[in-house]
Formats: structure tokens, C-alpha cells, sequence
């Protein structure tokens, strides 16, 4: 993996991850009822973790899913 590579997929990463702290944030400003809020936060780090996975993979050459 060549610098410029390296470079791209840090970038795709910090975006990846302004977008969740984003949607984190937003669960927390608008506060839905409790058991809602646990069931939208449970999601998302499901969803990050699942990502972060994937793209740990997708460095050594073999990601759980391709998207392009």
C-alpha cells in the first residue's frame, strides 16, 4: 500500500468518523423518549464498530465488504 493510499483511506476514515460523532451528537440535542435513545445508540456503535472492522480489514487487502 503506497502513501497516497494510505492517505485516502485515513481521509475516508476521519470523514466516516465526523459523520457518527455527528449523529451521536444529534441523538443527545434531540432526546427521545429512553428506550429509544438506548435502541439509536446501541445502532450506532454497532454500525461504527462493524465499519472500523471492515476497514481494518480492508488494510490488510480483505474488507468483509467491498464497495466499490
Amino acid at each position: 500500500m503506497d502513501a497516497s493510499s494510505l492517505v485516502h483511506v485515513f481521509i475516508e476514515l476521519l470523514i466516516i468518523g465526523c459523520v457518527f460523532w455527528l449523529l451521536w451528537w444529534l441523538v443527545a440535542y434531540i432526546a427521545p423518549p429512553e428506550p429509544f435513545a438506548k435502541i439509536l445508540r446501541v445502532v450506532l456503535a454497532i454500525v461504527a464498530v462493524l465499519l472500523l472492522i471492515n476497514w481494518l480489514l480492508g488494510l490488510g487487502g480483505a474488507p468483509m465488504v467491498r464497495w466499490r
